[in-house]
C-alpha cells in the first residue's frame, strides 16, 4: 500500500503515533545522558491541512480535530506540540514526526533526519531550518544501519515508511536484525498500517523469531470487527521500550481510544508483547 504522509497528515494514525512518540521520548529523557534521535522516513516535516493532498482525503477531521477538541489532560503534551506550529491559534498546519521530536530536544540531544524523496527532502530542509537537525537524502535502510551505534550513550530510531514497496516489511525485518547486532540496547519505533491480517500475523511471527528480547506492539483498530481489504488502523512496534513508557501506556491508550472513537464503532487500542 502507498501511505505518503501528505495525504494522511493529522489522521487518527498520526495522533496515536505522535502521542506515543512524545511519551516514549519523555520516558527516555528521565535519564540525563544524551540521546540521538534518528527518523529514517522523515517526510516533509510539516503539512498544510488545507493543502490539496490533505483535503483530498479529509482524514484530519477524524484525527487531530477530534484529539484537539478532547480535554483529557493526558493529551495536553500532544495538544501543545500541535499548537506550537499554529501560532495564531488556528489549526492550519500539522507537524510531522521530525517537528514533534525537535520540540522535545534537550541541549545534549541530536536529531538526524532522512528523506529519500527529493521533493519531500527539500521541503523537510525548509521545515527544520533553525532546529539544528541534520537532514540526509539517502536510502532509509542504509541510513538506519550507517548511524549505528549512535555517538551518544543512548538513542531512538523511528521507522515510518509509506509501504510503497512490496518488500518493505522484509527490509525492515532484515535491517532490524542487523541493527540489533550492532546496537542491542537501542530503542526503535516502527510504524505500520493494519490492512492484510494474514500478512501482519506472519510479520509478527518473523519478528518474534529474530530473538530480540523485548518487542511491544501497540495497535489502534478503527472497528470492532476486522474489515477485510480495508484500512483497519495502524500500529507501532517498540523495540527495547523503557519501563517508564510501558507503565504509562494503559491510561494513555484509553484516552486516545476515547478521543478518536468513530461515531458508530468504539474501536480499540491494544498492547501486546511480541517478544518479552
Amino acid at each position: 500500500m502507498n501511505y505518503r504522509h501528505a495525504f494522511h497528515a493529522g489522521n487518527n494514525a498520526d495522533v496515536v503515533k505522535h502521542t506515543l512518540l512524545i511519551a516514549l521520548l519523555q520516558a527516555l529523557q528521565l535519564k540525563p545522558s544524551a540521546l540521538t534521535l534518528i527518523d529514517t522516513h522523515a517526510g516533509c516535516g510539516i503539512y498544510d491541512l488545507g493543502g490539496d493532498e490533505a483535503q483530498r482525503t479529509g482524514e484530519a477531521a477524524h484525527g487531530v480535530m477530534r484529539a484537539m477538541a478532547d480535554a483529557n489532560p493526558l493529551l495536553d503534551d500532544y495538544h501543545a506540540a500541535v499548537q506550537a506550529v499554529n501560532a495564531d491559534g488556528e489549526l492550519r498546519l500539522y507537524p510531522g514526526s521530525p517537528r514533534f521530536l525537535a520540540q522535545l530536544l534537550r541541549e545534549q540531544d541530536a536529531l538526524i533526519l532522512n528523506e529519500k524523496h527529493p521533493v519531500d527532502a527539500n521541503a523537510l530542509r525548509g521545515a527544520m531550518r533553525g532546529t539544528g537537525a541534520a537532514v540526509h537524502e539517502r536510502d532509509a535502510y542504509e541510513v538506519w544501519l550507517a548511524m549505528l551505534p549512535t555517538r551518544t550513550p543512548r538513542g531512538l530510531v523511528v521507522v515510518d515508511p509509506p509501504y510503497e514497496q512490496t518488500d518493505e516489511r522484509e527490509r525492515i525485518t532484515a535491517t532490524l536484525a542487523s541493527a540489533h547486532r550492532k546496537w542491542s540496547h537501542g530503542v526503535t519505533a516502527i510504524w505500520y498500517p493494519l490492512k492484510d491480517g494474514g500478512t501482519h500475523l506472519r510479520w509478527k511471527d518473523q519478528l518474534r523469531r529474530l530473538g530480540i528480547p523485548k518487542i511491544l506492539a501497540v495497535e489502534h483498530w478503527l472497528y470492532d470487527q476486522y474489515q477485510p481489504g480495508a484500512f483497519n488502523g495502524a500500529g507501532l512496534f517498540f523495540v527495547n521500550p523503557p519501563y517508564a513508557f510501558t507503565q504509562s501506556l494503559p491510561p494513555l491508550l484509553e484516552a486516545l481510544r476515547a478521543a478518536l472513537a468513530p461515531e458508530e464503532q468504539k474501536g480499540r487500542i491494544t498492547m501486546e508483547w511480541v517478544a518479552a
